[in-house]
């Protein structure tokens, strides 16, 4: 059983435990705990039973031997932080994103994870997510629907990292953004859509759009490049989309298929042109090379 002499605690809400090779199952009857910090241990596991501390809002098993987490831990719905790193972990609970709806912070960096789960992608109250230094070899493409993603950390993924999914730029309310040390080639067009970026590193990835000399000048130049490319994409789209028209108009067809494009260039172009004229009253921005 758990005994006031086998853990650390400031208030009957928050337990610190040092030293432990396993935790008992009888953590389960914790029914009023809200914080349970079980970092710097040698745990090799969690119990299942762990899935029963429903007021649980911060959970700390970093600095473990974690090889997984356990299925159980997604009944923990009021978890608003969980700190995962630096352990042996080669992959998060199919359904954890299901469930931890109220998770605000997600660390996960230094681990062994190639893929995070579809399910992450319903994490809609995820501010930071951090998954640098791991095995990380793409993105779920529903990651767009985290609208309220604040910082993201993707660094040090290394030779895995080859690409970013075009969804990323839905990430609108993104601010820091670190994707140095992948093997990264182009970023997406839509990366332009980003407004609310300010703080971006794309060190050491062999990157060709955009070029050096617009990384150089900042972040606000990557966001503007970025833009006039996406622009161009879609005026592209609905000059052949327009072509088509003509074509089924000659033969008797009529198509109202880009009508929906048309909009969307107006308005894209009417924001880029607005931006780009606050871009060319702004400073060169001081943090594109800073680490987050």
């Amino acid at each position: 059983m758990l005994t006031s002499s086998t853990f650390n605690h400031t208030s009957n809400g928050w337990i610190m435990l040092r030293g432990k090779q396993a935790i008992p199952d009888s953590i389960g009857g914790l029914e009023n705990l809200e914080e349970l910090n079980l970092a710097s241990n040698l745990l090799d596991f969690l119990p299942d039973s762990i899935g029963l501390l429903l007021n649980l809002k911060l959970l700390d098993v970093s600095s473990n031997k974690l090889v997984t987490l356990p299925d159980s831990i997604c009944h923990c719905r009021s978890l608003v932080e969980l700190d995962a790193s630096f352990n042996r972990l080669a992959y998060l609970p199919t359904n954890i994103g299901y469930e931890l709806l109220n998770l605000r912070r997600l660390s996960i960096h230094l681990n062994k994870i190639r893929y995070l789960p579809s399910s992450i992608c319903e994490m809609r109250s995820l501010h930071v997510l951090d998954v640098h230094f791991n095995e990380l070899r793409g993105l779920p493409l529903g990651i767009g629907r985290l609208a309220n993603l604040e910082i993201l950390n993707l660094s040090s993924n290394f030779s895995d990292l080859t690409e970013l999914p075009a969804t990323i730029g839905d990430l609108t309310n993104l601010k820091e953004l670190d994707i140095s040390n992948n093997q990264i080639h182009a970023l997406p067009d839509t990366f332009g859509r980003l407004d609310n970026l300010t703080k971006l590193n794309l060190e050491e990835n062999p990157l060709v759009i955009p070029p050096k000399e617009v990384i150089s000048e900042g972040v606000e130049a990557v966001k503007v490049y970025m833009a006039k490319r996406w622009l161009d994409l879609l005026l592209e789209e609905e000059r052949k989309s327009m072509l088509e028209v003509k074509e089924q108009t000659q033969t008797g067809w009529l198509t109202r298929s880009t009508s929906w494009l048309s909009n969307v260039v107006s308005g894209v172009s009417g924001t880029v042109s607005g931006y780009m004229e606050n871009v060319a009253k702004s400073p060169t921005d001081p943090y594109l090379n800073q680490q987050l």
